[in-house]
This record gives structure tokens, C-alpha cells and sequence, in this order.
């Protein structure tokens, strides 16, 4: 039996689902951009932009949306994420 091969996006994307229950989600890999920049490598999979709504974010601070999401994806940052470009709002927000 093969061992599956999840991408990073793969991963962010379930990541963020199963922990806040967004709304709406958006994982873009970016990392075809950055090509030559700090933290790029073959291959891909290093930069990322996301805009996530969930009710998890209601009452919270931008900098602890951010951390939040942040500390979701530390895994992934230990295992190649690079950067990562997020727009994090609650329901009802612009």
C-alpha cells in the first residue's frame, strides 16, 4: 500500500477546516511568485494566501486571528510553509 502524498495546500486546507469550521476558505499557493526569494524551494509548496471566515474570529483581535491560525499551521511551518498572506474575518464582515 502507497503512502499518500498530501500537499501542503492539502494540508492547510484541512487543517483550518477541522479547527474553525470556516464558512468560507480560500488556500492559494503563491510560491511560483516568490521563486528566488527567501524560503522558496523546488518544487513549490513554501507561500501561501488564505482568506478564512469563521465564527471562531468573532470578538477576537486581528494580531489573535492571525495568532490563531497561526499556531494551527505550526506543524506546517516546521515541515516548508514559508509565508503566509491571510485575510482572517468573522461572519458579517467586510
Amino acid at each position: 500500500m502507497g503512502v499518500r502524498n498530501v500537499t501542503m495546500e492539502q494540508r492547510i486546507f484541512a487543517r483550518l477546516t477541522g479547527a474553525l469550521d470556516p464558512t468560507a476558505l480560500d488556500v492559494v499557493d503563491e510560491s511560483d511568485r516568490h521563486a528566488g526569494h527567501a524560503g522558496s524551494r523546488p518544487g513549490g509548496g513554501t507561500h501561501y494566501r488564505v482568506r478564512i471566515v469563521s465564527a471562531r474570529f468573532e470578538r477576537r483581535s486581528r494580531v489573535e486571528r492571525h495568532r490563531l491560525v497561526y499556531d494551527l499551521l505550526a506543524a506546517e511551518f516546521a515541515d516548508g510553509l514559508h509565508a503566509l498572506a491571510l485575510v482572517a474575518k468573522a461572519p458579517g464582515e467586510p
